[in-house]
């Protein structure tokens, strides 16, 4: 056990507030994974949610382990941050899976454990592994050899019914602990053939589960704030969206239980941070900062939508001392932004930028998608000619405002109206962004661009079977030569998940998850889309 990574641990402890220590006797130890950085991991509001919801119970303790540079850089035995335990010496391992490239991170945590890294050859005297997040409610099965069970929608309605099973048979036989817990709504169990999908889980009133910080530390990317969450979920449909399925219906907290939570949190922070995924389309959206300013809060928004963006919600925020607004207009060309049910124009883009403008804002994101279906470089022209009419707005309302342009090529994700269609080829995405940043940076535009190359991988783990496991646990080296040497050696071929147009008729690999979606209504979602570029 490394000494280093224990006085790593303390030191980190040392720094903050509201952690929660338990004694272990006679409880339920718990060890809750995020399988990246302790600075990215404490940044992720769910990280805290599920957290408090487990310490919540008298019979848990639940404590944290990050995958940290050390670990990285050699096989050190992974160590809890409260107790500085090893994973071995928990009951549970739950891993917390946000994005498909921390797939390789979760296998390095469970090699470097020295526990067994396929589900079939642990037994009862190991911890029972298990795993959610979004990426594992719309396709486990990259995953799903290593996971005893994984856990599908919303961890508030899951594990109610999960922990006291857990509690009464975690020490018995664990063929007989899967079978029980197979029978659970919204837990899949790989190791259980089952002729029905798992069915996702979602809670209707999401006032019943505060979210919010629990644990402060300055030592995270978004440690200055304190962070609620506004939302959950999204009515607007986007065709390459998960949001809109995974995480339905759209549903709002009640103003007066923000409002709870802010005064809460301005005991710790002066900085009140809004999270949803289209926190703007909150009902009471102008009532609330309204609120929040009225009990002295600064603001900050992680998300606002281009269509509606009411001058009083900017004029609340930018009191509340923000001066970066980021938006999403996800296409340059009308086209592309009919087939993906974007649902503003050019005009509302370019009325966004005349507001922004008039409230002293110095930093605008604008995030766009690249290699979308059917894209041309005409689309791609388009993008540079409205980012510099955005630009040119800015600069006549306002000097010294900066645009900033977030690239991400688009994947196809299980569980959305797209996820039949194919990736673009990684030369013409490379290609694209050269054009992009050929033509912005020298009029000023920052452009920050996610790597074409490892975005074919997360494609491919996003719309991949249970066969790329065993790539997973080949892989020495995390890097795109090492993937591309352990998928060779699997005799798997990335090309075959990305490049070709899955037939509406097939079965795929995630239909053992029933996210609550008729595929007929995505077939039919995805018929729209091309009706309107034909059309």
């Amino acid at each position: 056990m490394s000494r280093d990574s224990i006085r790593d641990a303390r030191y980190r402890l040392s720094r903050e507030t509201g952690t929660v220590t338990k004694d272990w006797g006679g409880r339920l130890p718990v060890a809750l994974i995020y399988p990246n950085s302790y600075y990215v991991g404490m940044s992720n509001l769910g990280i805290h949610v599920i957290y408090s919801l487990l310490n919540g119970y008298r019979n848990v303790v639940c404590e944290r382990v990050f995958l940290e540079e050390n670990l990285k850089a050699s096989p050190v035995i992974p160590l809890s941050l409260e107790s500085q335990r090893p994973l071995p010496d928990f009951a549970v391992l739950a891993f917390s899976v946000t994005y498909e490239l921390d797939y390789f991170n979760v296998i390095r945590v469970l090699k470097a454990s020295g526990l067994p890294l396929y589900a079939a050859d642990r037994d009862e005297s190991h911890p029972l592994i298990i795993a959610g997040g979004p990426c594992i409610t719309a396709n486990p099965m990259p995953l799903s050899p290593f996971f005893d069970c994984l856990c599908i929608g919303e961890a508030e309605a899951i594990l109610p019914g999960m922990l006291p099973v857990l509690e009464e048979s975690i020490g018995g036989k664990r063929d007989e602990l899967l079978k029980t817990l197979a029978t659970l709504p919204g837990v899949y169990v790989p190791q259980i053939n089952s002729s029905t999908p798992t069915a996702r889980q979602w809670v209707k009133n999401i006032d019943d589960f505060p979210a919010h910080s629990t644990i402060l530390t300055p030592d995270t990317e978004l440690g200055s704030l304190y962070l609620i969450e506004a939302e959950r979920g999204c009515n607007h449909g986007c065709r390459f969206c998960l949001v809109s399925t995974a995480f339905s219906p759209a549903r709002f907290r009640s103003v007066d239980s923000l409002l709870k939570q802010a005064e809460e949190g301005l005991k710790i922070r002066k900085r009140i941070g809004l999270v949803g995924p289209a926190v703007s389309d909150h009902p009471q959206f102008e009532k609330l900062l309204a609120g929040l300013q009225r009990i002295g809060a600064e603001i900050a928004v992680s998300s606002l939508r281009v269509k509606p963006l009411p001058d009083k919600a900017l004029r609340e925020i930018t009191k509340g001392k923000a001066r970066t607004i980021a938006l999403a207009p996800e296409a340059g060309s009308q086209r592309l932004r009919q087939l993906i049910k974007k649902g503003i124009s050019e005009e509302d883009i370019l009325e966004a930028m005349y507001r922004v403008a008039g409230h002293g804002i110095k930093q605008l994101k604008l995030y766009f998608m690249i290699g979308l279906p059917t894209e041309t470089d005409d689309d791609i022209e388009e993008l540079v000619d409205l980012t510099l009419r955005c630009k040119a707005i800015l600069d006549k309302k306002q000097a010294g405002c900066r645009i900033t342009l977030s690239i991400a090529p688009f994947v196809p994700k299980a569980g959305t109206p797209f996820q039949w269609l194919a990736m673009e080829k990684l030369s013409v995405l490379n290609r694209r962004v050269s054009m992009l940043k050929k033509r912005l940076s020298p009029e000023g535009v920052k452009i920050k661009a996610e790597s074409p190359a490892w975005s074919r991988v997360q494609g491919v783990l996003a719309r991949g079977d249970a066969r790329l496991a065993e790539a997973l646990a080949e892989i020495d080296e995390v890097s795109l030569s090492g993937w591309q040497k352990a998928m060779d050696k699997c005799g798997l071929d990335a090309d075959f998940y990305l490049d070709r147009r899955l037939d509406t008729s097939d079965e795929l690999p995630w239909s053992v998850i029933d996210l609550g979606i008729k595929p007929g209504n995505l077939e039919l979602e995805l018929n729209k889309a091309f009706k309107v570029t034909s059309g």
